[in-house]
């Protein structure tokens, strides 16, 4: 069966500086390469990841009329990727980030949100159809939390699956975290919401305990190197990430989120098989600079 699945996101315009090492305050780096260009935003990310692992994608973002995102719309449209819910404003330039990368593959970014901060309730309203037809739904935090709600809302009125990743980290509303089904934080954004540092396995479970004290039916916690915690109230474990030397992270997580909603099935409840993929698609990621152009198509993660 292939899932249908709804991401409503950011599209930013990714721009990248290569650093040996990051400055410290107030001290200046000469650099080596110019700045390179390629298509970001964790909406888009996640709904290429989707899409590429053969999954049925709608995206639902907002971009500015400057064209800057125009490279991006033909490489969605290239992942069969349903564009319709995608809007141009003049009220703003589409999304950019820039981002920093190091020696060793980390990363620094900043965000302007530009056009992704306008899309509003009355946008997703425009794709209640293709919501309401979903298997799961999947938001971020590059775009208004009403929004959002907005469209957690829709989907469960139509028993769709809601799948949040509170990223970038931020304090949240009770609002939205009881719509949420599944949540995907890394150590960091788990620890903002539930007040309790992720530094051992104990510390795991009293964090799903709290997620799953909400109402959410599973709770993944993504951990870098370590791998994938995941609990629902019956299960736990820790599912080990696959080994590699990591060029660019950017979009790890990103492309572990679509790639585990491409693969899962709440019927027959296969998480650990679901993040054993998305593991996969993740380590192929961090192996290619550059977000997007890093993300793998279905064949190359199951070559793995």
């Amino acid at each position: 069966m292939t899932n249908k699945v709804v991401i409503i996101g950011s599209t930013n315009v990714d721009k990248i500086i290569n650093v040996a090492r990051f400055a410290k305050p107030g001290e200046t780096l000469h650099v080596d390469n110019a700045q390179k260009i390629y298509g970001g935003g964790k909406g888009a990310n996640q709904a290429l990841a989707t899409a590429r692992s053969n999954a049925q994608t709608t995206f639902i973002s907002k971009i500015g009329s400057d064209g800057d995102a125009n490279f991006m719309l033909e490489d969605f449209q290239a992942a069969q990727m349903n564009t319709d819910y995608i809007i141009t404003t003049d009220e703003a330039e589409t999304g950019q980030a820039f981002i920093t990368i190091d020696e060793a593959g980390q990363n620094t970014i900043l965000v302007y949100g530009g056009a992704n901060m306008t899309l509003n309730e009355q946008d997703v309203e425009q794709a209640e159809a293709a919501i309401a037809n979903a298997d799961y739904i999947i938001a971020q935090l590059e775009v208004p939390v009403p929004a959002i709600i907005k469209a957690f809302t829709i989907a469960r009125q139509h028993d769709v699956t809601t799948i949040l990743n509170p990223a970038p980290a931020s304090e949240l509303s009770k609002a939205l975290l009881q719509l949420t089904d599944i949540i995907i934080p890394n150590e960091s954004e788990a620890e903002l919401l539930s007040g309790i540092p992720v530094t051992d396995r104990d510390s795991m479970h009293k964090n799903a305990d709290y997620f799953l004290s909400l109402g959410m039916q599973v709770v993944l916690i993504t951990l870098g190197e370590q791998g994938t915690y995941y609990a629902t109230k019956e299960d736990a474990n820790l599912i080990p990430a696959v080994k590699v030397h990591a060029v660019d992270t950017t979009a790890a997580g990103d492309t572990f989120i679509g790639a585990f909603a491409s693969r899962l099935n709440m019927e027959n409840f296969n998480i650990e098989e679901a993040i054993t993929y998305a593991n996969k698609a993740a380590s192929i990621a961090v192996q290619t600079e550059g977000a997007q152009k890093s993300i793998p198509e279905e064949v190359t993660v199951l070559e793995q």
